[in-house]
């Protein structure tokens, strides 16, 4: 490509000898950039692979792209750019890309993600059938980095689950050891049809759920009202918590729970659930340990 053309208005430069044509370029974009300099085998993987497929992302880090390069390949030293090499593993193709196969994708999260970040991701990659459980199961069989926590979190997935912080909410209930049912559906005493809910507390007319942005909407507070109405016919409660609620203010959710399922409550139970929150993205220690990991001065 000329440098004059380069330089003029409306492109963006992504690294020294890749550029695209566009001020505010998508992901994409970027990525087809990278490919300019990258060897043919090469491959994206971790979170750049992740969300180029529309996976539940954990909470935003400054990171780098992340590619992987089957051993023996050269490859470029860049500045933002992670390299991984592994053995040569088949590239799937994703909008023109190549990315890595989704179990490798998630195996490579797994290398520097804690359970609370890295099982929302493997939820998504579940329900939209990037990959199966049992292929998770036997890929957490490796002896490779990120194989361990990964078999940490497998037996906290559910394909079920319709957004991240629903899969968040029920690592909490189980972290504090309160057995929940995702997308529970309730009907009235002629079998018909009531509600889905995110979680029901086993063994209670209780439902917990998350209640994001998009429950501000006019018509869909309107349709949440009538929902609640309906649910309090039949003799069901629902509960809505927040992500912040849901970080900071667990204790008080577990708490409602403890006494709605008649046992007394302990703090203690919510040990697991700190220190999950401590050691992933959305505490101030996981964010300055991933940070520290993906530095990449080239």
């Amino acid at each position: 490509m000329a440098r004059s053309k380069v330089r003029r208005t409306g492109w963006t430069s992504v690294t020294p000898g890749a550029h695209v044509a566009t001020r505010s370029p998508e992901l994409p974009d970027l990525l087809q950039a990278w490919c300019l300099v990258l060897p043919e085998t090469a491959a994206f993987t971790h979170l750049t692979a992740a969300e180029l497929q529309g996976w539940w992302l954990p909470a935003r880090v400054p990171a780098p792209v992340f590619v992987n390069v089957p051993r023996g390949d050269r490859h470029p030293q860049r500045r933002g750019l992670a390299i991984s090499r592994t053995t040569a593993t088949a590239a799937v193709t994703v909008t023109g890309l190549p990315v890595t196969a989704a179990v490798e994708t998630l195996l490579a999260c797994a290398r520097d993600l804690d359970l609370l970040d890295l099982v929302p991701l493997a939820d998504s990659a579940l329900r939209l059938g990037h990959c199966s459980m049992e292929e998770l199961e036997e890929r957490a069989k490796d002896r490779r980095p990120g194989a361990r926590m990964l078999r940490r979190a497998i037996p906290l997935l559910d394909a079920r689950s319709e957004s991240p912080w629903e899969s968040v909410m029920r690592v909490l209930h189980t972290a504090a050891g309160i057995p929940v049912e995702p997308q529970h559906v309730v009907r009235d005493a002629r079998g018909g049809f009531v509600a889905r809910a995110d979680l029901w507390l086993v063994g209670t007319r209780r439902l917990h759920e998350y209640d994001g942005e998009v429950h501000r909407d006019r018509d869909t507070h309107r349709a949440d009202l009538d929902r609640d109405r309906r649910l309090v016919e039949t003799g069901w409660q629902r509960c809505g918590y927040t992500s912040n609620e849901v970080l900071r203010r667990g204790g008080s959710i577990i708490a409602s729970a403890d006494a709605v399922l008649g046992r007394g409550w302990d703090p203690v139970r919510l040990d697991s659930w700190r220190a999950l929150v401590r050691a992933s993205l959305y505490g101030p220690g996981g964010r300055t340990r991933v940070r520290t990991r993906w530095r990449t001065d080239g």
